[in-house]
């Protein structure tokens, strides 16, 4: 007789019981409950309703996986269940039991039951990994859960419709999928495949799609750290941030009935190399990007002039295993290689993806937040120290150096000024707004978006 395997979590919630459903059943709900370290993909959705089915990809190793659930025992304000009705275990059985606490007080039981696959032998060699992962997966799951609705509580009752450009990179999806389990309608402005307004960055937007819209998030714009910055590369750089905020910042000044407020990106290449610190209220650096983000940043000035509160959100170093410097960096870490780059003294003025996330959110929500906005950690590093704490999380060692020289021959312009390059950048307007982080260290920042165990 194959054995039941039992997995069973419970958290209270700043929301009450009804809420706490609804974020259940909304738009990017299973987006920001899937761990980044987890290639899981959402095929299709029915939506959480009786008998409304689920069908997921996951990449094992070189194989990926097709994972069907069917929704049942849906009971508004009570839970639902998640069952298995093709996939890699024998069978799985998942109650979200919810349990009202007060007017504003909840808490939720995730409740498993599973079967492993091949029955004996199965058990005896999955038990663990399986059990193992549910733990990594759930602390995870409980602690994005706790402060999304922990952030949407401080607005209760305040529902925005707003539009995102760049809304499949990173931090768009993770930024669109934030907002609709809050309850906030978003249109996706995308230049090609699926989307809600279409536009294509230099000449033309479907304006009319943007009237009744309250916020316009523009995220979009070339990937800098991908290739060599050849002459063509820096051209689509600057093109992509500049021409396109100055289509989007002149067609909202113009439009009747349109946004009022708009968060245009920009990032903390706008300080340049720097070995003092810096903040909001410094002046511009010198180079490629510093020359980059200031006419970034202007381009916006049709939308200021007509009126519009303008955000600027200067980005820094997002760390997040869905791209950008982490993955090459854990991976060369765990290859037991990983150190310094160059003299390793540079600042490295980091962020987790949910802190820039719930950045942006405040941007959105708080009207006393206007102009340029350091989107970084209260407690920037060095090279070197990055290299040393994710040693630290992944316990290999970190102290083969990368010399400035291999740098230079490897990547370029790109290298030199991605990573030889550094800041000391001060979140001076977050701070002085007491805007609260979730994860503030760096320790705690890699460990929660690495599956990593607490030190302890």
């Amino acid at each position: 007789m194959p054995k039941t395997e039992v997995f069973e979590r419970r958290i209270e919630l700043p929301v009450s019981v009804d809420e706490l459903f609804e974020w259940h059943r909304r738009e990017g709900a299973f987006q920001r409950l899937t761990p980044p370290w987890e290639p899981t993909r959402v095929v299709s959705s029915d939506g959480v309703v009786n008998g409304g089915r689920a069908v997921m990809e996951m990449h094992l190793g070189p194989t990926t996986q097709r994972w069907v659930a069917e929704h049942k025992e849906v009971v508004p304000g009570q839970g639902f269940v998640d069952e298995q009705v093709d996939g890699p275990f024998k069978s799985w059985r998942h109650e979200h039991r919810m349990e009202a606490l007060g007017p504003a007080r909840s808490a939720l039981v995730d409740h498993i039951e599973y079967v492993l696959p091949l029955g004996a032998v199965g058990h005896f060699f999955g038990e663990g990994i399986a059990a193992r992962r549910l733990d990594k997966m759930f602390t995870y799951r409980h602690a994005v859960m706790q402060e999304d609705l922990s952030r949407h509580a401080e607005y209760r009752g305040i529902k925005k419709r707003l539009a995102i450009t760049g809304a499949s990179g990173t931090i768009g999806r993770a930024l669109a999928a934030l907002l609709t389990t809050g309850g906030h309608e978003v249109l996706r402005v995308v230049r090609h495949g699926d989307g809600d307004v279409k536009w294509d960055a230099k000449t033309n937007i479907e304006s009319e799609k943007l009237r009744g819209i309250d916020t316009v998030i523009h995220l979009a714009g070339e990937n800098i750290g991908d290739g060599r910055w050849t002459d063509e590369k820096k051209r689509k750089i600057r093109e992509s941030r500049v021409d396109g905020t100055a289509l989007m910042a002149r067609t909202l000044a113009g439009l009747d009935g349109g946004p009022r407020t708009l968060v245009s990106a920009s990032a903390i290449g706008y300080y340049g190399d720097r070995s003092s610190p810096v903040d909001e209220t410094s002046p511009r650096g010198e180079g490629f990007l510093a020359d980059v983000c200031d006419e970034w940043e202007h381009a916006a000035d049709p939308a200021r002039e007509a009126g519009l509160r303008v955000v600027h959100p200067r980005i820094g170093i997002v760390l997040t295993p869905e791209g950008g410097a982490l993955p090459p960096l854990k991976k060369a870490v765990s290859a037991g290689v990983g150190g310094r780059i160059g003299k390793g003294d540079q600042g490295l003025s980091w962020i987790a993806v949910d802190d820039v996330v719930y950045a942006l959110f405040a941007m959105v929500m708080r009207d006393d937040l206007v102009g340029p906005v350091n989107v970084t950690s209260p407690h920037p590093v060095d090279n070197a120290g990055l290299a040393k704490a994710l040693g630290h999380v992944l316990h290999r060692p970190s102290f083969l150096p990368l010399p400035a020289a291999a740098v230079k021959v490897a990547f370029g312009e790109m290298g030199e000024r991605l990573l030889l390059d550094g800041a000391v950048v001060d979140p001076r307007v977050l701070v002085e707004a007491h805007h609260r982080y979730s994860y503030p260290e760096l320790d705690a920042a890699l460990r929660h978006l690495l599956g990593k165990p607490d030190a302890a």
